[in-house]
């Protein structure tokens, strides 16, 4: 099912690049941005990982730089029946994370400092069994081409709009304000139609690795709370990126709100109760108490403020 999702949004993708190369330089600039929508989804195919683990600063880490969260990280992937992931640290405030790759076997997942910082190890764990969970149901792939493309749709209507035809060739300037406006959207309804579920599927796959959907949901809750107060400035300058992580790290001004790629987090919280409920897990107190304070502790051999198993 996930193949036809992906194949859908390539097609409609590719359909929009040809609209918006017929606005913006009529048959010819059509014929252009289907050659250029083309090459994007091969590139995408193959470096959209990469692209978006730069585009966030994301730093690998193993056993000698991170030890605790890789360690969490190997022992969820065995229990999803997964091959090890390649994990990432993302050195920003905001508590959020994950997952990208084109399939299981080139999958990585990426956590912010904040989300270390602000989670307890059993809501860390909840996060990270999420995000292998989009890698089990091969999301990955539908998430990562899509940011990028959706990147590269804005790009190209921008750049036609400043750069379009000449003279007779120029098409209508209103035409192709609409265009350079409209496209963008366009191109986030398209992610927006098909990945919402996709939530929802992580969420209760990612709570059945774990164990612990109680803590995935408080680690939901904690999350949204910060993405509310920290801003993400390189997700600020990536929006189309926004889709990967598990809560929207977006300001959620104006247009981010209507067409945003996550359901609300308090309904995907509801459901994950009424999963505990079916799998008779008891309300465990205190796990969406707040603390400023890292619970991992110095012990993961962090020095002096730098707390975390990173450090």
């Amino acid at each position: 099912m996930n193949t036809v999702k992906t194949g859908m949004l390539l097609a409609g993708l590719m359909a929009l690049f040809g609209v918006v190369g017929y606005f913006l330089g009529g048959g010819t600039g059509m014929t252009i941005a289907l050659g250029l929508g083309l090459a994007t989804n091969l590139f995408a195919y193959w470096n959209s990982d990469r692209l978006a683990l730069a585009a966030h600063h994301a730093v690998e880490v193993d056993e000698s730089t991170a030890p605790e969260l890789v360690s969490m990280v190997r022992d969820l992937a065995q229990r999803a029946g997964l091959p090890m992931p390649r994990v990432y640290l993302i050195d920003n405030p905001q508590p959020n994370a994950f997952a990208t790759g084109r399939n299981p076997e080139k999958a990585a997942v990426a956590a912010t400092t904040g989300l270390l910082h602000m989670l307890s190890r059993d809501e860390v764990a909840g996060v990270m069994a999420h995000e292998l969970a989009h890698i089990k149901n091969r999301d990955t792939l539908i998430m990562t081409v899509s940011a990028t493309v959706a990147g590269a749709i804005a790009t190209l209507a921008q750049f036609g709009f400043l750069f379009g035809g000449r003279g007779d060739d120029r098409p209508n300037p209103i035409v192709m304000l609409a265009t350079a406006l409209l496209a963008p959207i366009a191109a986030m309804i398209i992610q927006m139609a098909i990945s919402r579920s996709r939530e929802y599927d992580a969420d209760r796959m990612g709570a059945m690795i774990c164990g612990q959907p109680l803590s995935l949901a408080s680690a939901l809750a904690r999350i949204a709370g910060g993405v509310a107060q920290i801003p993400n400035m390189d997700a600020e300058r990536h929006p189309a990126s926004a889709s990967l992580f598990i809560v929207n790290p977006l300001s959620g001004q104006g247009v981010d709100n209507l067409f945003s790629t996550h359901p609300a987090t308090e309904n995907r919280i509801a459901a994950l109760h009424a999963l505990a409920q079916e799998m008779g897990a008891a309300q465990q107190p205190g796990f969406v108490a707040q603390s400023s304070s890292s619970p991992w502790g110095p012990a993961g051999g962090s020095t002096g403020t730098r707390r975390g198993p990173w450090g």
